[in-house]
């Protein structure tokens, strides 16, 4: 079970005006599940993105990419249950009619409609079944529809996830509502998974650019839970611009405390998504401190937080804690001097000078290895800089859930 996570209240999801969302069912996987996402768009609002750093992204990625370009966006369209992924020119064809199909039935051109696609890779996308559930999501777009957003984009995903949050800004109260789907094949190197985060702000689209990379990489971009790299990774954030004066400069007070408002919702979504990691029991912040500079410090969460053994010695409650000392080792950095490195445990001094704290006792570690939420904390002690990295377990589960993934 996802670990102190729990779906969210539909009540407490706030409808973020100049957005509309609907549901429908293409049965791409299972006859009658929500797998079709639609999101309209007002005239004012303004999209901006980061998606995976695979080669091989998907075709709804390309297609994306070169739409937000290309035009002003006016909808999203999301299935689940096929990734269109490593399917060629087919693959971008197939994803290019779903625009097409919902572009008729709103009025607007192909070039507007933003496509994303999850689930398994290398089959091609059933077209035909996700253009037939269009009509049934575009009757039920409703701005309240944010919680059956966040069940219709789940793949293995035990719990949906959502955020909302109201913020006070240049006297205006602007509201953040933000879904995410992902709980398997998630690790940094863009946002790791479908997330889209909408707020009624008016915000100037190179500002909107910078805004989604500073709450990516603060983000989805410091979680890990298997170390793979998704094809189809795609964080969107929308900003309909129905609330306030326009926010033009990024020095201002308000560009400030929009950043921070909708980084904090993003990284609500993408702890959520650690907590769900497939198959996980324990949620681990991986901590580290003293560091040169950013790139490094999240290098050695980056080592840890990925480490298969130090994984599963946490999921047995192992406190085999010489694993974490073996992690940041074999991080990248070069010239680290381990004689000046603490390894804590929540406030446990494991590891001082270059070996074991003489004071460590194995029944301390123990004792903080038998919590389902665990602080890893790292001191370099070789500069001001620290960064944060969140991850999982691994447990049986996570072996069971991927080897039948397709069955």
């Amino acid at each position: 079970m996802p670990v102190n996570l729990v779906a969210p209240d539909p009540a407490s999801l706030h409808a973020v005006p100049g957005i509309t969302l609907g549901i429908g069912s293409a049965g791409i996987k299972k006859v009658g599940r929500k797998d079709v996402l639609v999101m309209k768009l007002a005239d004012e609002a303004r999209v901006a993105g980061v998606f995976t750093k695979n080669r091989f992204c998907a075709a709804p990625v390309q297609l994306c990419r070169e739409h937000l370009a290309a035009a002003t966006p006016r909808a999203l369209v999301v299935n689940t249950g096929n990734a269109n992924a490593g399917t060629g020119l087919d693959g971008r064809a197939r994803a290019l009619q779903v625009c097409e199909a919902l572009a008729a039935q709103l009025g607007v051109a192909r070039e507007a409609i933003l496509p994303f696609s999850t689930g398994v890779i290398l089959e091609p996308l059933p077209v035909e079944k996700i253009i037939t559930a269009l009509p049934t999501a575009v009757a039920n777009l409703a701005p309240a529809n944010w919680a059956e957003a966040a069940e219709a984009i789940m793949t293995t995903d035990v719990v949906s996830k959502a955020a909302s949050a109201k913020v006070q800004i240049g006297g205006q109260t602007i509201t953040i509502t933000g879904i995410a789907k992902g709980a398997g094949m998630i690790h940094p190197n863009m946002a790791t998974m479908l997330g889209y985060v909408a707020c009624d702000a008016k915000v100037a689209q190179p500002l909107l650019q910078q805004l989604v990379k500073h709450a990516a990489d603060r983000s989805f971009n410091c979680i890990t839970i298997d170390g793979d790299t998704s094809t189809n990774d795609s964080f969107m954030l929308i900003a309909t611009g129905q609330t306030g004066t326009e926010i033009v400069d990024a020095a201002s007070a308000e560009f400030a405390a929009l950043r921070d408002a909708i980084t904090a919702v993003a990284q609500t979504l993408a702890q959520a998504i650690v907590r769900d990691g497939e198959g996980a029991t324990k949620f681990m912040t991986v901590l580290v401190e003293g560091g040169r500079d950013e790139s490094e410090c999240k290098a050695v969460g980056y080592a840890i937080g990925r480490s298969p053994l130090v994984k599963t010695a946490f999921f047995a409650s192992d406190p085999n804690l010489g694993r974490i000392l073996a992690a940041i080792g074999y991080a990248g950095i070069e010239d680290l001097d381990v004689d000046k490195l603490d390894l804590y445990l929540d406030d446990v001094l494991v590891a001082t000078q270059g070996g074991r704290n003489p004071a460590y006792r194995e029944e301390d570690g123990q004792r903080v290895m038998n919590k389902a939420e665990i602080l890893i904390r790292v001191v370099l002690n070789r500069g001001p800089v620290a960064a944060t990295v969140w991850t999982c377990d691994f447990s049986y589960d996570y072996v069971k859930i991927n080897a039948d993934y397709r069955s």
